[in-house]
């Protein structure tokens, strides 16, 4: 048509794009500075680590191998994410789900939690990526995972932590 000059306002677009990739290289700017400088957006949500979104601490439902099954329904219910990890030496030995608890419902309270956790369970390192854990949920079908380091469940991320942050 050649009504307007297109053509150099797509160079400039392209010049513009160009400097800033080298400008970014250069400076070494990485997922990580993104991340960093631009957290409320869809691209930092999406960079997020499983740290930044896992609950630590006291809010772990956490119980021993030889723990009552009447205690870890309490610490499931009270800890409010569905599930509790079993640790034993200090290592994540095994998970109770709902699932665990529907498949030992005769005599579920006379057993241990021992007797009804699924062994090695699925985990995560909390330096991963967040779109990993949400990926690795939907593959198991699951709503959490714990995250581990050298074996030890150090966070807990649950599918609903990653839907309010953006991640998924």
């Amino acid at each position: 048509m050649g009504l307007a000059p297109t053509t150099s306002t797509t160079m400039t677009l392209a010049l513009g794009d160009a400097l800033a990739v080298a400008l970014m290289e250069q400076r070494q700017f990485s997922r990580e500075s993104y991340r960093d400088f631009h957290p409320g957006g869809a691209l930092g949500a999406r960079l997020s680590k499983v740290r930044d979104l896992m609950h630590e601490g006291d809010a772990l439902p956490l119980v021993a191998p030889h723990t009552p099954m009447s205690d870890v329904l309490l610490t499931i219910s009270q800890k409010g994410f569905g599930v509790a990890g079993v640790v034993e030496d200090g290592q994540l030995s095994g998970i109770i789900t709902d699932g665990d608890l529907r498949r030992h419902m005769d005599g579920l309270l006379e057993r241990s939690a021992r007797d009804v956790m699924t062994p090695a369970p699925r985990a995560i390192a909390p330096g991963a990526m967040a779109e990993e854990a949400v990926a690795q949920m939907n593959a198991g079908k699951i709503t959490c995972l714990f995250a581990v380091e050298d074996g030890a469940p150090v966070g807990l991320i649950h599918i609903h932590d990653c839907l309010r942050a953006g991640v998924a």
